[in-house]
């Protein structure tokens, strides 16, 4: 069976870190850091040091997303299997992200006792193992509790990645390397898309769910034997006064909440985008095959470029004006999808997902920037408003596209990149005026 799927799933990015690791260096170069430049044999390990962390988390945004997502290309398929309305099928990626949403905060409290590292990797090969096994479910509803579980399980990566970057990597190239996890992410995203779509061409919903899960297992195992120890990480007790007083004073800082409220809008928007594309493109005047709907998903190859691009000119530019020009080019692109044309569709898709990974990539290394206090804990809610958007403002959307269609859903997103819009003009001019 491993085999069958391996061939089948050529076209998807693979998981050689080798190869990985070659394309790291050419997407995003050498990680700098705001450490002595001088040639001796410190400055040479610390810069090994950093490049096989950005590698590992690399990795980690490939298995992480390919799960968290896996389903979402076999939501038509799913709505057939079971006789499911796209509503209920939808489920399947919503109930992953909303308990996702809710364990993330406590997968990063607890990340600050246990250690970053052994977080991520138990996060990470627990959530693999469950996939594996969601190919067993005898009822969707089986499938809904199994990827809930799984949610839960994934929480461990993305609560502590972003702390664990700005611990361990030198400001100069937090961006960079920020970009480059966040490009891992789009791959995965890619990898959990692509992979069923192919399998469904020839096989079953059950043997495309297998698929993605082996090759995000693959994924898990390549992290857990790269990721090094931390340098920069110091314990610390679990206090609940010390915890409380540590999140109300994220929560009293302006440009968090903003930060926040971005993170909540934009993958909320960008997740509806995804989620009902598929039964557009099948359906309706498109009418593709679900192999060729699924081809649609190469588009995330625009995050994967834009997510490193936007960290790297956040480094040179500032931080406010690639946040601006890419909330505004996720906004054009979704209004762009609105004809019933395919090539403008495309573009529209293309453009959305540029400007939302590019976006993203800004605003989780201001989180990291921007914070006092346990790092950690800020990450921690940023990524809680990030799934938690993913999750119900994603899952609203299938009221949107019952009640109009496309055309409600391009409505639906439109306005929530008007309050990110917002949002973005506020931290805009709140960093204004701190450089004033």
């Amino acid at each position: 069976m491993g085999c069958d799927i391996c061939r089948r799933s050529a076209a998807a990015p693979t998981c050689s870190s080798t190869d990985a690791s070659t394309s790291i260096d050419a997407v995003a170069g050498p990680i700098e850091t705001d450490r002595d430049d001088r040639p001796n044999a410190l400055g040479d390990a610390t810069a090994r040091h950093e490049r096989r962390i950005t590698i590992a988390l690399f990795a980690a945004g490939l298995t992480t997303f390919a799960s968290m997502y896996s389903t979402q290309a076999l939501l038509p398929s799913l709505s057939a299997a079971f006789a499911a309305t796209p509503a209920h099928a939808a489920l399947s990626v919503s109930l992953t992200t909303g308990l996702l949403a809710l364990a993330i905060i406590p997968a990063g409290v607890l990340s600050s006792r246990l250690g970053r590292t052994r977080v991520m990797i138990g996060s990470a090969l627990t959530a693999s193992v469950i996939g594996l096994l969601l190919p067993f479910s005898p009822t969707l509803e089986v499938l809904l509790a199994g990827r809930a579980l799984q949610g839960v399980a994934l929480a461990g990566v993305p609560a502590v990645a972003m702390a664990y970057l700005a611990e361990e990597i030198g400001a100069a190239g937090l961006g960079t390397a920020m970009g480059v996890y966040i490009s891992g992410t789009t791959l995965g995203g890619l990898a959990g898309r692509l992979i069923p779509s192919f399998t469904l061409e020839a096989e079953s919903w059950r043997w495309a769910a297998a698929a993605v899960g082996v090759a995000a297992t693959i994924c898990a195992i390549w992290f857990a034997r790269t990721l090094p120890a931390s340098r920069g990480f110091t314990s610390q007790p679990l206090g609940l006064r010390s915890l409380a007083a540590d999140f109300a004073g994220h929560l009293r800082n302006t440009r968090l909440l903003a930060l926040f409220g971005l993170a909540f809008v934009l993958m909320g928007g960008f997740v509806s985008i995804y989620n009902f594309l598929g039964y557009r493109l099948i359906g309706g005047k498109f009418g593709l095959s679900a192999a060729t709907a699924g081809l649609v998903f190469l588009l995330y190859l625009a995050g994967t470029v834009s997510s490193t691009a936007a960290g790297r000119l956040a480094d040179r530019l500032g931080r406010p004006r690639v946040l601006v020009v890419s909330v505004l080019t996720m906004g054009i692109g979704t209004l762009i999808t609105l004809p019933d044309h395919l090539t403008t569709g495309l573009i529209g898709v293309l453009l959305c997902t540029a400007g939302f990974f590019g976006a993203h990539s800004v605003a989780s290394a201001w989180v990291g920037s921007t914070a006092t206090g346990n790092r950690g804990n800020a990450s921690s809610l940023y990524m809680f408003n990030y799934y938690l958007g993913s999750s119900i403002v994603g899952g609203a959307a299938g009221l949107a596209y019952g009640w109009h269609g496309w055309a409600g859903v391009t409505l639906y997103v439109v306005v929530l990149i008007l309050v990110a819009g917002a949002l973005t003009t506020g931290l805009v001019a709140t960093a204004r005026r701190s450089a004033v």
